[in-house]
């Protein structure tokens, strides 16, 4: 019988190798011959699974969002009784990429956002990417404030500025610990200050017991 092949699977792992040569020299420097020597594949595979350079870009930014995402579904599973406080500042931590063993992811993230700025198609996944975790983000400020979309009726707006301001905040935290201007201690500092002020200012009172 012929062999099956998990396409599925040799994409994640050909967007995995794409991202390690981001990191090394850029998008610009990455081609679909080296992606198949890292990936451990032929050029016909990587060529089977993307037909182009740019295709294989688009899914690899994907990838790593989705990647982002994952690993904060996780955090927050992993405490399914922690209140929506705390439960926000799990996301918020694992959005920032704070933390010593998320530097090459990023690193990579912020390539390819460098890169999305002069590049509409790469700019787009980005997008997606942000509008998905500035939603949950959102959804759990509302959850903390007691303030639910309730009948389906649009969220208040402060409790949106509040989320896009704290995935803001998170993202230029990435950028500052990473060139070396905030050290991860710091970092996480102001993230926390930033949090006992939007709870103060939406008239949250934290649980201590589930902070850990």
């Amino acid at each position: 019988m012929p062999k099956q092949v998990d396409y599925a699977s040799r994409r994640r792992r050909i967007a995995e190798a794409v991202c390690l040569l981001a990191d090394e020299q850029g998008p610009e420097g990455v081609s679909m011959r080296d992606v198949a020597a890292r990936a451990e594949v032929s050029l016909g595979a990587v060529q089977r699974c993307f037909r182009t350079k740019e295709e294989m870009l688009l899914f690899a930014v994907e990838h790593v969002g989705e990647r982002v995402m994952e690993r904060v579904r996780a955090r927050l599973g992993a405490s399914p009784a922690q209140s929506a406080a705390t439960a926000l500042g799990h996301a918020a931590e694992e959005v920032a990429l704070l933390r010593e063993d998320h530097r090459t992811e990023a690193r990579i993230w912020l390539v390819f956002v460098a890169r999305a700025c002069v590049s509409a198609p790469l700019a787009a996944p980005l997008r997606r990417s942000y509008a998905a975790l500035e939603g949950l983000l959102v959804r759990l400020v509302t959850e903390a404030a007691e303030s639910g979309p309730g009948d389906g009726s649009a969220m208040p707006p402060h409790v949106v500025r509040e989320a896009r301001t704290l995935l803001a905040l998170t993202d230029g935290l990435t950028s500052h610990v990473l060139v070396g201007h905030l050290t991860t201690e710091q970092a996480e500092d102001v993230l926390h200050a930033h949090l006992t002020g939007l709870w103060e200012r939406l008239g949250v009172t934290t649980a201590s017991e589930d902070a850990g």
